[in-house]
């Protein structure tokens, strides 16, 4: 009898035990961050970095490391300086590649009337006076070549009113050399002012060192032209998108060989996020959402034989593959994720099609965690449509129990929802925290096909909302669900969807909870900074609403400033005071609707962060805000 009751004591204890090791918000900013540098040019080592977050001095502090391509030798570096390839050097050696912010537009008071030195005055003649977070101030990240024997500096752009690398994102994918090392291949947008706001038309240019001549190598293209890179037999190859304006539209892989621009993925429907060529020139391997995930593909270069195109999808799972780091021997090396775990690196057998992991960065930390439970199902929409929707379930998840539940509203719009892991909108912490996620691939996400994608153009406050309602109403239907607990969450285009659903949904939710969410869809229209953007997506300007069908139902339908006098839940509003994607009127006007309706809300304002927040102090405070309205209202 003694022994049965202290076997069933243990069991208790390691059942508490099991309970209490889930993840907390203070664990999430323990985590390492795995940023991979690259391989080493004999393909023997990878060199990566790791970002811990340093909260007392509110930052991400850096650690560089090399490791053996099967991850059992580990050695921390001072830096990564003389261990791989500089992709900045001439093929001669002779010339480097760098980038400046260089003053080009006399934008400052001070800059127009230097004896007013402190004037405090920013003077436009066009759009594009600010960009994400940063105000323009006249200044442009321009290319420069240095020659590193006689210090010549050239910057490619000079006197031009034009970003390279693009803003606000750009980075060293935005320029390349020839293999002749005579030229640069360069991106920029060269519009400026209003019609650099309202086109998303990059070009891909070539500056020639001999003459000091520019061309611009893809004229004909409207939409964006982004990712130049060579391929081993010399052929420029970027990705393209065909229409000017509309930044989510289908990317494509282009080579030019012979002169001639073969389009790859033409016939496939899907999307590539990004490629590398295999090491023959054979091959393209590229990363692209399919079916609630992101996969590794490959497609074979046929150059101007008779040979098919054929695209093929390597790597399936319940997993995002976020990058290709590059090749070592027959596996290619990538970064992964999943619901419960942050990108490492992981090595991919092209030949055994097996997976070993490279990196253990939060190996010791997620062996002391709880993982939550991923189901993924298939629900059907008002229209007979299938929708893939992920359900996250709790640690130690009891089916005979009853859940507070979210539904979760994804931004981008066209952003998929997949096994991504964020150090904010994270699933695993929801969970942790009891909360059953409802997370739906609603119409206008990529992975199910280009009409599907493009279906939220247009239509915002459309089908999207009704299939969110189905995914929430078909969930519901479990009877862990605890129906009066329902609560919506989301940020941007999922703010958007969270201030709409308040206003129809029938008292389903409990709390709601908006990110840096559009509100007013007319000041939005004025106030954003990349206006292509509501061109595309909302028809246009509302001032031609009586004229176009698409932008009366935009503004005069699906527009949630509309729908406030429904209003009757619980409100917290998240917005950041540099968010100029999203401004920080549109938090402040749904904030005061719901205020002076005497609806309970709380406004939380975060002056120095953008469409995101970034500082480890201020992501605290945001996640300790978004739990703690969770517990007063659900």
């Amino acid at each position: 009898m003694k022994q049965i009751l202290v076997a069933a004591l243990s069991v208790i204890t390691l059942q508490v035990s099991a309970q209490e090791k889930v993840l907390t918000k203070e664990l999430l900013w323990q985590l390492g961050r795995v940023n991979p540098v690259g391989i080493t040019e004999k393909g023997d080592y990878l060199i990566y970095k790791v970002g811990i977050p340093n909260i007392e001095k509110n930052k991400i502090e850096y650690q560089t490391y090399q490791t053996t391509i099967d991850g059992k030798r580990i050695k921390q570096l001072e830096s990564a300086d003389g261990l791989l390839k500089n992709r900045n050097l001439s093929p001669d050696g002779k010339w480097e590649l760098s980038t400046e912010e260089v003053k080009v537009n006399k934008v400052l008071g001070k800059d127009r009337y230097p004896e007013l030195k402190e004037a405090n005055v920013y003077v436009y003649d066009g759009l594009d006076y600010r960009h994400w977070d940063k105000d323009n101030d006249g200044s442009f990240s321009h290319v420069f070549v240095t020659n590193l024997e006689t210090k010549e500096k050239i910057d490619l752009l000079q006197n031009e009113p034009y970003y390279s690398p693009q803003a606000p994102f750009g980075g060293e994918e935005d320029y390349i050399w020839h293999p002749s090392g005579k030229s640069v291949i360069y991106v920029s947008k060269k519009k400026a002012g209003t019609a650099y706001a309202t086109s998303t038309n990059t070009d891909l240019y070539e500056y020639n060192l001999e003459t000091k001549q520019t061309a611009n190598l893809t004229p004909k293209n409207l939409g964006y032209d982004t990712h130049p890179t060579f391929s081993p037999n010399g052929d420029l190859t970027w990705l393209q998108m065909k229409n000017d304006g509309y930044e989510a539209d289908k990317n494509d892989i282009i080579v030019r060989h012979k002169g001639i621009d073969i389009n790859l993925t033409a016939g496939w429907d899907g999307t590539v996020n990004s490629y590398v060529w295999s090491n023959d020139g054979k091959k393209v391997y590229f990363i692209a959402p399919i079916d609630g995930t992101t996969q590794l593909f490959e497609v074979n270069f046929p150059g101007l034989t008779r040979i098919a195109v054929k695209v093929k999808q390597l790597t399936n799972g319940v997993f995002d593959v976020a990058s290709i780091v590059g090749f070592a021997n027959e596996k290619v090396l990538v970064t992964r994720t999943d619901f419960n775990t942050a990108a490492e690196v992981f090595s991919y057998d092209l030949k055994k099609k097996t997976w070993k992991q490279v990196t253990h960065v939060n190996d010791a930390a997620y062996s002391k965690i709880a993982k939550s439970k991923v189901e993924k199902r298939y629900v059907t929409t008002t229209d007979g449509k299938k929708m893939l929707v992920w359900v996250i379930l709790p640690p130690n998840f009891d089916a005979n129990k009853k859940y507070p539940t979210l539904l979760y509203c994804q931004g981008g719009p066209q952003s998929i929802v997949s096994p991504f892991y964020s150090f904010r909108w994270n699933f695993q912490l929801m969970a942790a925290e009891g909360y059953v996620i409802v997370a739906p691939n609603r119409r206008g996400l990529p992975g199910f096909g280009v009409e599907w994608n493009e279906a939220i153009s247009k239509d915002w406050g459309g089908q999207a909302m009704n299939d969110y309602l189905s995914a929430i109403d078909d969930v519901s239907k479990e009877k862990y669900v605890d129906t009066a607990r329902r609560g919506a969450v989301g940020a941007s285009y999922g703010g958007y969807s969270v201030y709409y659903l308040a206003g129809i949904h029938q008292n389903r939710f409990k709390s709601f909870i908006a990110h840096c969410g559009v509100f007013n869809l007319h000041s939005m229209y004025g106030t954003t900074e990349e206006t292509f953007f509501p061109n595309w997506d909302a028809g246009g300007a509302y001032w031609d609403a009586d004229t176009n069908k698409d932008i009366a139902k935009t503004y005069y339908q699906h527009n949630p400033i509309l729908l406030v006098k429904n209003w009757n839940t619980p409100m917290l509003i998240f917005h950041g005071g540099k968010d100029y994607r999203v401004p920080i009127g549109q938090g402040q006007e749904a904030f005061a609707a719901a205020q002076l309706q005497g609806i309970k809300s709380r406004f939380v304002y975060l002056p120095d962060e953008n469409h995101w927040v970034l500082k480890p102090q201020n992501a605290l405070v945001w996640q300790t805000e978004f739990f703690k309205w969770l517990k007063e209202t659900l």
